[in-house]
């Protein structure tokens, strides 16, 4: 050892090494011991007590006891404190505190799901009992590697969770900060899985073609139901289905023609208003009549229509084209066929602008949406409106 009993009480000012991380700090009339170590490049360094207290040899003692901490990755501090030491936590017990915390966070039920599912079937069976300090990157592999080239989105989901499940535990003291945490992508995963991008084609939900889309409406008109004059709005709105199901007579502005769909239900966490046209009018007037405690298309429970039956009266008309996909063919046939300007048409889609674009465009473009939905009802009823005929250009 660089030290020696005597030298402790001799040496003078500055930082003098015993050796293995053990140092003598001296500073005016205080002599402390202190222990060194180094993680990810960066020193760390706790306080071991004065020299009036802890002899040469009882230093030496706890700087071995701090060594063999460390290199079991737990916290060295727990050493000077046991009493401060509590059990560790498995990586399941961390992951079930972690969607508790952020299930308020989140817009349904659905989504509380899909975490609690993809961690019971692919996560816990392999990591579940470990506690979350002692998690590797070859663990994370072991979870994802075998369902990352057969259920890629259902793996990179999973491997998003269980970093900010871990992120969460190093929050919480519970994993060394320090240490890069085994789940992440970039600068460790991207050099040892495929690029998931370059693996899965995505795949987007079938959209009923333009031209057939007054067929839909024509038949629609036909039928009486709740169902089938939610979808009507639906599709003469280009919202989404959620937007429409849940829809609340106190949104709904008879004197502007609007509705106005709450942050709670869209997709940018922001209000949508709607201008309404003299069909989606009749559809709303309507509708009011059947409307329970506010809901404008209420099931026979009195709540909100499903996806599934929405999703039953669409197949009456395409077992193909979806729901949500009705939104494309609003979109292709304000492209197709008509000169309004890109920016107004993925307003009314309430798709967010972004860069110089979004920046500069703050208004909501409310009565040049009004035109385009219109024009979209006019289409719809086997009418012109203001639609442009675009020429077909020559090869």
């Amino acid at each position: 050892m660089a030290l020696s009993a005597r030298a402790v009480h001799a040496l003078g000012e500055g930082n003098h090494l015993d050796g293995a991380g053990l140092y003598l700090r001296v500073r005016g009339a205080s002599r402390a011991w202190v222990y060194r170590w180094k993680v990810n490049g960066k020193h760390k360094e706790l306080g071991l007590g004065a020299t009036a207290i802890k002899t040469l040899a009882e230093a030496r003692a706890l700087a071995r006891e701090l060594r063999k901490a460390i290199a079991e990755g737990r916290d060295p501090a727990l050493v000077l404190h046991p009493e401060a030491e509590k059990p560790p936590r498995t990586f399941q017990e961390i992951a079930l505190e972690t969607v508790k915390t952020l299930r308020p966070s989140w817009r349904n039920a659905k989504h509380a799901q899909q975490w609690e599912n993809t961690l019971k079937d692919y996560a816990y069976p392999v990591i579940g009992t470990k506690t979350v300090a002692a998690i590797t990157v070859d663990d994370v592999l072991k979870v994802l590697s075998p369902i990352w080239s057969t259920k890629t989105e259902t793996a990179t989901r999973l491997r998003q969770r269980i970093e900010i499940i871990l992120d969460r535990a190093a929050a919480l003291g519970e994993r060394d900060r320090d240490r890069i945490n085994p789940a992440s992508w970039k600068g460790n995963l991207e050099h040892l899985l495929p690029n998931a991008k370059k693996m899965q084609k995505r795949k987007h939900f079938a959209a009923l073609p333009y031209t057939e889309a007054p067929a839909l409406m024509a038949q629609l008109r036909q039928m009486h139901t709740i169902g089938a004059h939610c979808l009507r709005l639906i599709v003469l709105t280009a919202c989404r289905s959620g937007e429409i199901r849940g829809l609340q007579r106190d949104e709904i502005d008879l004197s502007n023609k609007t509705l106005t769909i709450p942050e709670s239900r869209t997709k940018t966490r922001k209000p949508h208003t709607v201008p309404l046209t003299d069909e989606a009018l009749q559809i709303v007037e309507r509708m009011t009549a059947y409307s329970i405690s506010g809901t404008m298309f209420p099931n026979r429970k009195g709540q909100p229509l499903t996806d599934v039956g929405i999703t039953k009266v669409m197949r009456q008309f395409s077992a193909e084209a979806t729901v949500h996909g009705l939104r494309s063919t609003f979109r292709d046939w304000a492209g197709d066929k008509t000169h309004h300007s890109r920016e107004v048409i993925e307003q009314c889609l309430a798709h967010a602008l972004g860069g110089v674009e979004g920046a500069y465009r703050r208004s909501d473009a409310l009565e040049k949406r009004r035109t385009v939905m219109n024009d979209w009802a006019h289409y719809l009823d086997g009418t012109t409106g203001n639609v442009i005929a675009l020429p077909i250009r020559k090869a």
